[in-house]
């Protein structure tokens, strides 16, 4: 009872049912203000032409032998009432005033019988429209309470007029759809990030418990050394990446001035080599550009561009970077022809176009998520087409604000603190392991 008492629906009651008593109070007491103005002349003028000897009715004229008293106000000047005519203005006077108390007082009475059912009625009809009004709200809340990671795909689906309400409710689905993606993509992710971390610590176990097993000769032990070196540098490059990835959805601790096309320059020089060996010619177009950000992250979103668009490539292929005054980095390659449905998936962690075969080299599927997340952390926007055949391959652009970032809220000095010690490592993860590896094409 104490919950209906405070409930929206029961204010929302009493706010309506106070109006409408209000508006009719106020009615009834307009109707008797007005009536006590104009009432007792009516009733004079009725009671006048009804009385023996009083003045004829409107249209009528009196009747032979009758007598007929005028009205004080018509006589002659200087001409004093008669004892006759002084009566009957007194009997005149108080059967009026007699009248006019009785219908004031019969109208005033039932005015206020009829105002007390109006209340009751407007109470009830508050509480019904209430109810009608808030349905929306209790369904939206009901959907809300019985939501859990369970059933999040239910939706509130609400079938209303165009409204507030009906804004509200379509408003909470679509946040239910964001939801609902945010979820199945940290699953996703936490499953991915569980399987790339056991495979290699399987193949570490397999190598000590079967290549070490018996006797082996020096030879066997050097090469499951290198194995085992090379399973741990994985593995390192991995948990490195996963570091950067998550210090970079933090946000911006501090930003600073940054010369984005001095960084491009050295940073397209490091994988000069790399790109040569591999057959794929690199252009570079670089106009001043400084932007306003993190140069360690910087560093590193370049770094998995130029190292995704060479990895991806093909022998006599072209990497092309530019940066243009307008804040838009641009990196294009050739490569294998992607289907535009395959795009956004590929900035997705642990996202790649072929199944993983656990070869030398091959990362975890991060670089371009990598790279979606430091672009965010800048409040640049991330664009990714499909070059069309015959050439291929991918084309990714970041286009960073006009006006510098201000520097946004880190979630943890701590963690900050240990994604800038791991710097140097996460760029070798980067720029070797999980930088190159998001499979753009």
């Amino acid at each position: 009872m104490r919950a209906v008492l405070h409930s929206e629906r029961a204010r929302l009651t009493a706010l309506y049912g106070s109006l409408l008593l209000l508006a009719g109070g106020g009615l009834v007491a307009l109707v008797n203000l007005l009536l006590r103005r104009g009432l007792y002349s009516r009733v004079n003028g009725a009671v006048t032409t009804v009385l023996p000897g009083g003045v004829p009715a409107e249209g009528r004229d009196p009747a032979a032998g009758e007598k007929v008293f005028e009205p004080a106000h018509r006589l002659p000047p200087g001409t004093a009432p008669t004892a006759e005519q002084v009566e009957q203005w007194r009997v005149t006077r108080n059967l009026t005033t007699a009248a006019s108390g009785a219908a004031l007082h019969e109208l005033t009475l039932v005015s206020l019988v009829a105002l007390a059912l109006f209340a009751v009625l407007s109470a009830w009809l508050a509480w019904w429209m209430a109810g009608r009004v808030l349905r929306p709200v209790g369904v939206i809340t009901e959907t809300a309470r019985r939501l859990s990671g369970a059933n999040l795909h239910e939706r509130i689906a609400l079938q209303a007029p165009p409204g507030e309400l009906k804004r509200l409710a379509d408003t909470f689905d679509g946040m239910l759809d964001r939801m609902e993606d945010l979820v199945g993509a940290q699953r996703r992710f936490a499953a991915n990030a569980a399987h790339e971390l056991r495979t290699p610590l399987a193949v570490q176990r397999a190598a000590a418990e079967i290549g070490l097993a018996g006797e082996p000769d020096p030879a066997k032990v050097a090469r499951i050394r290198e194995r085992l070196i090379a399973v741990a540098d994985s593995s390192e490059h991995l948990v490195e990446s996963l570091l950067l990835l998550a210090v970079s959805e933090e946000g911006l601790e501090s930003a600073r001035p940054v010369d984005l096309a001095a960084l491009v320059r050295a940073e397209s020089a490091a994988v000069a080599d790399g790109a040569a060996d591999a057959g794929v010619a690199v252009v570079r177009e670089l106009a001043p550009l400084t932007v306003s950000g993190d140069g360690t992250l910087l560093g590193h979103l370049v770094r998995n561009l130029l190292a995704n668009a060479v990895r991806h490539n093909r022998p006599g292929g072209r990497l092309r970077v530019r940066t243009s005054p307008s804040g838009v980095l641009t990196v294009s390659n050739t490569g294998p022809v992607i289907g535009p449905g395959e795009v956004p998936r590929l900035l997705e962690p642990f996202r790649r176009r072929a199944e993983r075969r656990h070869t030398a080299g091959e990362g975890a599927g991060l670089g371009l998520s990598i790279v979606a997340s430091i672009a965010r952390a800048h409040g640049a926007r991330l664009l990714a087409e499909a070059n069309p055949a015959p050439d291929g391959g991918l084309t990714v652009r970041v286009r960073f604000p006009a006006e510098p970032t201000a520097g946004r809220t880190a979630g943890s000095a701590a963690r900050r603190a240990a994604g800038r010690a791991a710097g140097s490592a996460a760029g070798r993860a980067a720029g070797s392991g999980a930088g190159s590896v998001a499979r753009p094409g």
